[in-house]
């Protein structure tokens, strides 16, 4: 009878044992799973930001290249404008210094 109850004893030992292993192999499972899970999501998000990073990225370019039309006109009007500027100037002091280089070139000194 002894040795029935050793064998039952390891038995049910044995069925113990087992039905751990099951237990931790089910929670290794539910955590590669949940791990997948969270992994995937992750990967979903990435895409989603870089996505959203390279629209915001696209229209940034649109813009500055646009704008760089806009700043080659200012600039031709701008400079337009400095040339016309030196030009009156230029118009305006002209007598004025072929006097002086006339008074310059013909006077004699002793």
């Amino acid at each position: 009878m002894d040795s029935n109850r050793g064998q039952n004893g390891i038995q049910l030992l044995l069925a113990a044992e087992q039905e751990a292993q099951s237990i931790v192999n089910a929670a290794r499972n539910e955590k590669m799973a949940r791990l997948k899970q969270a992994k995937d999501e992750a990967e979903k998000e990435v895409a989603a930001f870089r996505a959203q990073m390279e629209l915001e990225f696209q229209q940034k370019v649109t813009e500055s290249s646009g704008d760089s039309g806009a700043n080659v006109k200012r600039l031709e009007k701008e400079t337009a404008a400095k040339i016309d500027n030196l030009k009156a100037e230029a118009s305006r002091i002209s007598q004025d210094v072929v006097h002086m280089l006339l008074k310059h070139v013909t006077t004699i000194k002793n």
